[in-house]
């Protein structure tokens, strides 16, 4: 850049701070989003100042601006507006937090990781999570406790990312007590990272809970650690009456690679759902067993192409390994 480009380069981000100065709001929210235009990581102090805008149509552009910036300097402007008068501004100020990815940001959330408003705790808990930092497993674990089940999600999921072994019991434990089947759900699905057998009881029961989709995410959860356990169990599930946690089953089964799961997939190979077709031609090619060749030889006429593509992926898989 010239010095006749810094000289544009400085008016052009005077002007615009001139208009975030205007007296009419509906000036100084074009100024905004012209700024979104051509503002680098050094405007971030000027969309700061918006966020303090008495206008709420000004302070909500500066919020949803400050998404794409990755400067801890815009967390500390963007907290207060969690307590926002404007509910739009509300949400693209928790839409902002939940996009942060400097590390750095999370020393900014950590003051407010207990706040007794359950949209702020919410919030904190949603910016914290793919921060990974140490220092949110207490008040995530914590906040396992919450009256508010959206506040118990949120902490489900910190301290799913955080993958700390010290957080597997209170998880086991809303996964089979949580009275929210939501929350029931995220506990199930953030067991995923438990390496031994600890959550394997709380898995197995999670795989009969009263709601399908803590079902789905206990099926899903099993294919991930592969016990030798979850074979029963989840062949049992081909036959759970949504057909989604049955999707899961048949996927999960495919993981474990256990011969005696070809039979049950077998049945599902010729289920009136295509999507179960297609998961059993896949599942039956992991397994790798030859017995399945004659049944999926005969689907590769399948009606659908999806189904017949999983069949083709499933013979090739099979023959490569004799």
């Amino acid at each position: 850049m010239n010095a006749a480009d810094f000289a544009t380069y400085d008016d052009d981000t005077e002007a615009l701070r001139q208009r975030l100065r205007d007296p009419d709001a509906a000036v100084r929210r074009i100024a905004v989003l012209d700024l979104i235009d051509v503002a680098g990581d050094e405007h971030a102090p000027l969309l700061v100042a918006a966020l303090a805008d008495d206008s709420p149509a000004v302070r909500l552009e500066a919020a949803r601006a400050l998404e794409a910036f990755e400067s801890p300097a815009s967390v500390a402007g963007i907290v207060p507006l969690l307590r926002d008068e404007d509910l739009e501004v509300r949400e693209a100020a928790a839409h902002a937090l939940s996009e942060l990815k400097h590390p750095e940001s999370a020393q900014l959330l950590l003051p407010h990781a207990r706040d007794e408003h359950p949209f702020v705790l919410v919030s904190i808990l949603r910016g914290l999570r793919e921060l990974r930092v140490a220092a949110s497993f207490d008040p995530a674990l914590d906040a396992l406790a919450h009256s508010d089940p959206l506040v118990r999600r949120e902490a489900v999921a910190v301290l799913g990312y955080l993958k700390d072994n010290r957080a597997i019991a209170a998880l086991m434990h809303l996964a089979a007590k949580d009275r929210e089947a939501e929350v029931r759900r995220a506990a199930t699905g953030a067991l995923g990272f438990s390496q031994g057998s600890q959550a394997l009881p709380a898995l197995l029961a999670a795989l009969r809970d009263a709601a399908w989709q803590v079902r789905e995410e206990a099926a899903t959860t099993l294919g991930k650690l592969k016990p030798a356990s979850a074979l029963e169990p989840l062949i049992a599930a081909l036959d759970d009456p949504y057909w989604q946690v049955r999707l899961r089953a048949a996927r999960s089964l495919g993981r474990l690679r256990d011969r005696a799961a070809v039979e049950p997939l077998l049945v599902t190979l010729t289920h009136e759902i295509s999507n179960l077709r297609k998961e059993a031609a896949l599942a039956l090619g992991e397994i790798g067993d030859a017995a399945a060749l004659p049944a999926l030889q005969r689907a590769e006429q399948d009606a659908d192409p999806e189904v017949r593509k999983s069949v083709r992926l499933a013979l090739e898989q099979i023959r490569a390994a004799a």
